[in-house]
């Protein structure tokens, strides 16, 4: 596509909100790097159904908390769909549910290595492509963080909301270090959205039973999500860096 403002990875795009991301930056015209880690099957669906609309996408796997696997992703990117001009870090996990005193061994490395190490790995790759100061022509990177990283998350989910917190504060550190590479970096602060991730909580069931401490009275969609992770990617954006966008309905 000829006005095409270029390739946009998105990490963990085979469901939620990724894929959602991954179907909007489609049919705004970007070449999509549809990210996943097992979840093939549904990474290539995302990449039909990005196809039958007459987009442009590509399904990649890697292990996010790898730096030698992102790295690896980055240049099949690179091979597949051209030059990188956009990245949504949105990859993360829960992980599991307990208190702080009964922490399975390992579970705090595992959301560590992906929610924060991951975003890291896969802005460092994105950087080293996009940099003015590298050849590069600048470009725009989002991280999908969340409201937890205000409000603490939510019973038996602390790890999770300090990954949050990291993402949230990496967000700020970078939107100044990167700022002179032309380079713009935000995030959204999802709350809570209807996706798969609330399986660990009880799935629909608790999406529909928290409403009632959402002022808008309703979980939000992964559409929604999107349309802001869209936005902040546009030009429509030129002059925001730095900002933590709540979509939350109002908590």
């Amino acid at each position: 596509m000829a006005d095409s403002p270029g390739t946009l990875v998105v990490t963990g795009a085979g469901r939620g909100i990724g894929a959602a991301v991954a179907r909007a930056a489609a049919a705004a015209g970007w070449r999509v790097a549809v990210h996943y880690g097992t979840s093939r099957t549904a990474a290539e669906a995302v990449v039909a159904e990005i196809a039958a609309a007459g987009g442009t996408a590509a399904a990649f796997p890697a292990e996010i908390a790898d730096a030698a696997a992102v790295a690896d992703l980055f240049a099949a990117v690179d091979r597949r769909l051209g030059p990188v001009a956009g990245l949504v870090n949105n990859a993360g996990i829960i992980g599991a549910r307990a208190p702080i005193a009964a922490l399975a061994p390992g579970l705090v490395e595992r959301v560590l290595a992906v929610n924060v190490a991951g975003t890291m790995y896969a802005t460092a790759e994105a950087v080293r492509r996009m940099a003015r100061s590298r050849g590069g022509a600048g470009g725009a990177i989002v991280n999908v963080s969340s409201l937890v990283s205000l409000t603490g998350g939510l019973p038996q989910e602390v790890h999770y909301a300090a990954s949050k917190g990291a993402v949230d504060s990496l967000t700020l550190g970078l939107a100044r270090e990167l700022a002179a590479d032309g380079i713009r970096v935000n995030a959204v602060r999802p709350g809570i959205i209807a996706t798969d991730i609330h399986e660990v909580h009880g799935g629909r069931a608790f999406v529909e039973g928290f409403a009632a401490n959402i002022p808008a009275g309703r979980a939000g969609t992964a559409e929604e999500v999107a349309a802001t992770v869209l936005w902040l990617l546009s030009e429509a954006a030129a002059y925001v860096t730095g900002a933590l966008l709540n979509v939350a309905g109002g908590r």
